[in-house]
Order: structure tokens, then C-alpha cells, then sequence
């Protein structure tokens, strides 16, 4: 490999200062597997076991500082991410392959995000309400939960790590903060913008290395109150049984195989454009995609040579080249695990309409074209989560059978609709059994202050972002007092 002159050095941040790890690893540029973008250290269960402690010690103080001041804090970190949104969206596409634009986007969301719960940590409320009784005053208050552990995923390095930390630290908890081993470049990049935002040394915490013994330390700790999750069903799961036997607080953000469905009076211009977008960009990785296409008979084969012209149109290459619409697979492993879906869906009978080869370019990558089939229900490539740049057809014989499609597998999390139909939309916002509902939108793609979630095997817990945020981050508690 080729050690850029851009390459980070990533260490632990721990109790306020910055450690070398037991181990070390290296993280590779997708779009350019002969570059390093990162040599990072490894934490082990003792290290990550030393964050959690600085994290109970500190939390008492943290706690209890004004709201003013967690605003302060949070508004620094917001506006420094804000001012090298560009520099960091570089190193976002770097190290994940997102294009050059999609990840000077999340960059700028991630400081939206904080400047957002600064705002919020400001607005923390309560109520004050009569009591049955005579002569007794009641008041509900929100108070910080603990110390919290925060395990993100790859896919969006800064965002979710951002609507992760930004409410836990604005409503007054401290935090064990681990991020994905495939990003460590980006997870330091913001460990180091919070840094320097004048917290309390072990407030927050970094530390990286394996999920299997950084994170599971963190979710086997008795000293970790709460745990924040995003990443697959089966580490969800896993994640969910262990925290609860010990009754931490528990949030999960999980799979989804999201339907899009198109129906005979839609504008199939704009179908096609929220098909492509949902389904391909960011390589398809991304728990949101549309990677069901459900389409009403009477639109059905137009609707697929459309979208087969515009899959066709598509540039897919290095992540910073101008001009690409789609970058590399994460890394070499999930771009096997591509390959092997769309072998097993034409194994299985499914129609292959485009895509789904391995593409050569300039540098050497985990580079494929999107591909699309024509499935039925029962196979699995239109009921696995495949997270890849993989969507398929389903054909309805009307709205009714559409919704039934939709509502079809065991996942929840948002489900979209083109239609002209008012009543067709809103009956569909209505029955679909997802968390998050689009009309004639993509059905990737939300805002950062109102809830994200989902349904069935998708979440678990309370909702993340916006002011939802707070039935995480916080506990209730109720007082009577004698007047």
C-alpha cells in the first residue's frame, strides 16, 4: 500500500487525553485500495473499560452545568464542522467512497446536527401540574441518563456518530463513543473537533478497535447505563439481549428492504429519478435505500425501460473524480457479499434487467455497476437486506395488492409512493407499517430535526434525532411537593 501524505493518525481518546492502542490497523481508500488513509490503534476490553470509568467519574459534573453552557459547547463543535465541511468531506470520500458531494453533504449535516441540539439543550422543559390532591403541586422533570455507550456504523461516519453525541452530551449524559473500524480516519477527524470544545475531561470518550471486544465491553459494562446502536439485525439482536438481562436502556437502528411503489397515474419521470436516487446512490448503502420497486401492471414495462436508460447514464468511479454518481463498495468484503446476492437471484430465477458486474477503472477499487432484476416475492433477493448498489421489480396488479407488497417483510423502517392520487397517498402514509412514510420523494434521504425510526425488525427503543431525541438521552422523573 501507498502511505498518503493525507494519512491520519488516529489514537483513543480517553479521559481527556490522547492514547495509543495495544494494536494498530490500517484503513484503505475503496476507490484506491493501494492507498492508506488511516493507521489507527486498537483499543482492547481494558482500554475501553478505563474510557468507561472516566466517563462515570465525569458524569456528575457534566450534569450538572447550565444549559447554557452544554449549548456553548455543542455550538463550537457545530461551527467548526460547518467551517471544514469541505475538508472533511474529502476525507469522508476517502475512506467510506462516497462521492465528493454526498460527503461534504453529511459533513454539513453533522454540524446541523450540532447546532441543532444546542438550540435544544436550551429548550430541555418540563411540566408543573395540579395534583389530585388538595394543597400538592406536581412537577415532571427530564434528567440525563448516565453514561452512555454510542456504536456507529460505516455508512454515514459523521452524521449518525453526530445524532449520536450531539443530544447525548446536550442533555447532560457522558459518552463511550466507538466507531466502525472501516472509518476510524472519520470518527478521530470528530473526536478531535470535540476535542477542543472545553468538556470536562472524560465526558467524552473515544475508543476504537473490534466490535467484538471494544464493543461488547461496552455492552457487557455495568457502569454503562444506556446503549445507542446502528448497524446490523443480528448484532442488534445480539446487543439487545445482553444490555436488557442487565435493564440498560437500549436503542437500535437496524436493516430495511424499503419498497417504492409506483403507481399507474404517476409522473414515471420523477418515479424513475426517486427509483435511481433511493436505490443507487451512495453505492446503495444506506439502511433507508429503496431496494423494492413495486410497480402497478399498467406502467410496469415502461416504468422498467426508463429506469433501465437512466441505470445505463450512470457513472460510477473514483469518489473524489468530478462528474460520478456512484463510488466504490465500502471495502472488499461487502462487495463479495454484492456479488453473491446477485448470484443467488439468478440462481433463484430472477429476471436480471441490468448491472451487477465487477468494473474496471484507473485505480484499482471495489468498483460494480448498480444492478436491477424483476423478482417475485418469495425470493430473496426482494426480501434480504443486500445494502449494495441491488434493487428489483416487483409487479402489483393494483394499489391494494401494491400495499400488500409493501407491507410484505419483516423489516419497517420507510416506505415511498409516486402517485398524482391524494387519497392513494394518504391512505398509503396511513397502512404502510414502517416508521417513516415519502410522497413522490425518495425514500432515502431525511431531515435532521424530526424523528428517524422504524418498525418490526428495523428499530428498537425510542426514535432517534429531533427532539424525539430526549426519550433516549433522558429519564423522567416525577415530584410531589406539599404546598
Amino acid at each position: 500500500m501507498k502511505r498518503s501524505h493525507l494519512q491520519q493518525n488516529a489514537r483513543q481518546y480517553i479521559n481527556g487525553r490522547w492514547e495509543t492502542g495495544v494494536t494498530s490497523g490500517l484503513s484503505e481508500n475503496p476507490s484506491d485500495t493501494r492507498e492508506v488513509v488511516a493507521e489507527y490503534a486498537r483499543a482492547d476490553r481494558s482500554q475501553t473499560e478505563s474510557a468507561i470509568r472516566a466517563a462515570v467519574d465525569a458524569f456528575p459534573h457534566w450534569s450538572r452545568t447550565t444549559p447554557q453552557r452544554r449549548a456553548d459547547v455543542l455550538d463550537q463543535i457545530g461551527s467548526e464542522l460547518l467551517a471544514r465541511r469541505e475538508e472533511l468531506g474529502v476525507l469522508l470520500a476517502r475512506e467510506e467512497g462516497k462521492t465528493l458531494a454526498e460527503a461534504i453533504a453529511e459533513a454539513t449535516r453533522a454540524g446541523q446536527i450540532f447546532k441543532f441540539f444546542a438550540g435544544e439543550a436550551l429548550r430541555a422543559g418540563g411540566e408543573t401540574m395540579s395534583s389530585m390532591r388538595p394543597g400538592v403541586q406536581v412537577d415532571v422533570t427530564r434528567e440525563p441518563v448516565g453514561v452512555v455507550g454510542l456504536i456507529a456504523p460505516w455508512n454515514f461516519p459523521l452524521a449518525i456518530p453526530a445524532w449520536k453525541i450531539a443530544p447525548a452530551l446536550a442533555y447532560g449524559n457522558s459518552v463511550v463513543f466507538k466507531p466502525a473500524e472501516l472509518v476510524p480516519a472519520c470518527g478521530w477527524a470528530l473526536a478531535e473537533i470535540i476535542s477542543r470544545a472545553a468538556l470536562p475531561a472524560g465526558t467524552f470518550n473515544l475508543v476504537m478497535g473490534s466490535g467484538r471486544e471494544v464493543g461488547q465491553a461496552i455492552v457487557d459494562s455495568p457502569l454503562v447505563d444506556a446503549i445507542s446502536f446502528t448497524g446490523s439485525v443480528e448484532t442488534g439482536e445480539r446487543i439487545l439481549r445482553a444490555a436488557s438481562a442487565r435493564h440498560a436502556k437500549v436503542q437500535l437502528e437496524m436493516g430495511g428492504k424499503n419498497p417504492l411503489v409506483v403507481l399507474a397515474d404517476a409522473d414515471l419521470e420523477l418515479a424513475v429519478d426517486c427509483a435511481v436516487q433511493g436505490a443507487y446512490f451512495s453505492t446503495g448503502q444506506r439502511c433507508t435505500a429503496s431496494s423494492r420497486l413495486i410497480v402497478e401492471a399498467p406502467v410496469h414495462d415502461a416504468f422498467v425501460a426508463r429506469l433501465r436508460r437512466r441505470m445505463a447514464a450512470l457513472k460510477v468511479g473514483h469518489a473524489l473524480e468530478r462528474g460520478i454518481d456512484i463510488g466504490p463498495v465500502v471495502d472488499r468484503r461487502q462487495l463479495g457479499q454484492n456479488m453473491a446476492s446477485i448470484a443467488a437471484a439468478i440462481e433463484e430465477g430472477a429476471e436480471h434487467v441490468w448491472g451487477g458486474e465487477l468494473l474496471t477503472r484507473p485505480t484499482a477499487g471495489h468498483y460494480m455497476s448498480p444492478a436491477l432484476f424483476l423478482a417475485r416475492p418469495h425470493q430473496r433477493v426482494a426480501r434480504e437486506e443486500i445494502f449494495g448498489p441491488v434493487a428489483c421489480v416487483l409487479r402489483a396488479d393494483d394499489y391494494e395488492h401494491a400495499l400488500v407488497l409493501a407491507n410484505d417483510t419483516p423489516f419497517g423502517l420507510c416506505a415511498g409512493i409516486c402517485t398524482a392520487s391524494l387519497q392513494r397517498a394518504m391512505h398509503f402514509k396511513r397502512h404502510a407499517k414502517v416508521g417513516m412514510t415519502m410522497v413522490n420523494l425518495p425514500t432515502a434521504g431525511v431531515d435532521y430535526h424530526v424523528p428517524f425510526g422504524g418498525r418490526k425488525a428495523s428499530s428498537y427503543g425510542p426514535r432517534e434525532q429531533g427532539r424525539y431525541a430526549a426519550e433516549f438521552y433522558t429519564t423522567v422523573k416525577t415530584g410531589y411537593v406539599m404546598a
